[in-house]
């Protein structure tokens, strides 16, 4: 939506080389007992198997699930399939294109936000959205009827394009974020098409709002990327927050014991795109004599926040160590980031935790279901 009801953190990732992903995630929690390789005929039928009975198109859900894993060399366990069973009947109830409850009102809200934030009277964007759009309805009446997040993409990619007001309010960025049946963030799809199997018609965007395209890149986002979290809740916290955003927040927890300053465990070690210092970095150069390291090598350090080779840095090793004896226990090296959601749907409190555990909930059961 304009604004996921899971925050949106998406920061430029590193392209996974091809041995990274040959690490096949999930493998924390695979069972020893499973075939490594399983044919393809069998994978779909353990997914229609372990689909929710409601879900309609079993066997399309399923070839497109099992075309994602063999694409992305990630190994079909049952742990991996009930992990993106879990995420798609949370985030979409297995629905491609989900409609969305008042969606209109909030598009609309939304618009007229950013109009106020960039001084554009409402009533002069109202009267531009009078005006008839490509399909021969007027922009207005589109945004009334809408229900779904890629209808809503549409009527914003002909706004912007078609409107000098669009590019007066949006510049050339979509304000939909996310979509598809895993509600996957549009930034992450379109810094990831490399290794994408299928021809590209349209735009990603159109891709992410495809079955085909959700559940590729929404699995690539959950599970095709190397971690080594005891628990699959630390990946659906991940999938909330951001790649490694549970191991991030363990350490700011670490950093925040040994230096005495309070954190938020939000996962993000630096802020990306400036030169300026966060919170944790700062607390980090606190510990600067301690750790033997100077600003800039803690800094280049925090930059590598996003890749896996993080917990073998220095830093990291010797964080943790002074957490350790400083509390006399081993802290936790991965916990569930401390995020409030915040988004024009949600009416109530929510937090990445809440989601990461409902997720969890439904893999549980999925996986006592596989027997």
């Amino acid at each position: 939506m304009i604004k996921r009801g899971r925050m949106i953190r998406y920061k430029s990732k590193y392209v996974l080389s091809l041995a990274a992903l040959l690490v096949l995630a999930g493998c924390s929690s695979k069972k020893p007992s499973e075939p490594a390789v399983k044919h393809p005929a069998d994978v779909k039928t353990q997914i229609v198997h372990l689909m929710p009975a409601n879900v309609s198109d079993r066997q399309g859900w399923a070839k497109d699930i099992t075309a994602a894993f063999a694409a992305q060399n990630i190994a079909p366990t049952t742990e991996n399939i009930c992990a993106v069973l879990a995420v798609t009947a949370q985030e979409s109830n297995f629905s491609v294109d989900a409609p969305v409850p008042g969606l209109g009102k909030i598009a609309w809200k939304e618009i007229d936000r950013r109009a106020d934030a960039v001084h554009v009277p409402n009533f002069l964007v109202h009267t531009a959205l009078m005006l008839k759009s490509p399909n021969g309805k007027s922009y207005s009446e589109r945004l009334d009827k809408v229900r779904s997040e890629k209808e809503l993409s549409a009527i914003f990619d002909d706004f912007i394009s078609m409107v000098p007001m669009g590019q007066k309010l949006f510049g050339n960025l979509n304000p939909v974020h996310t979509g598809g049946p895993m509600q996957v963030s549009m930034a992450f799809a379109e810094a990831h098409t490399q290794n994408y199997p299928y021809p590209v018609a349209g735009t990603i965007r159109h891709e992410v709002f495809s079955r085909r395209g959700g559940m590729y890149f929404g699995i690539l986002h959950l599970l095709g990327y190397p971690a080594s979290y005891s628990q699959t809740l630390y990946r659906f916290a991940d999938f909330n927050a951001g790649w490694y955003a549970s191991r991030n927040a363990a350490f700011q927890r670490a950093v925040s014991l040994t230096s005495g300053i309070p954190l938020a465990l939000d996962g993000d070690l630096i802020n990306f795109g400036t030169d300026r210092p966060g919170s944790t970095e700062l607390a980090v150069r606190v510990l600067g004599k301690r750790l033997g390291m100077s600003h800039s090598a803690i800094r280049r350090a925090l930059e590598k926040g996003d890749q896996p080779d993080f917990e073998q840095s220095s830093l990291y090793k010797q964080v943790f160590a002074l957490a350790d004896k400083a509390t006399a226990k081993r802290q936790p090296r991965e916990i569930l980031p401390g995020i409030q959601l915040e988004s024009p749907k949600i009416t109530r409190k929510l937090t990445t935790a809440w989601f990461a555990k409902r997720v969890d909930e439904r893999r549980r059961k999925c996986v006592a279901n596989a027997g």
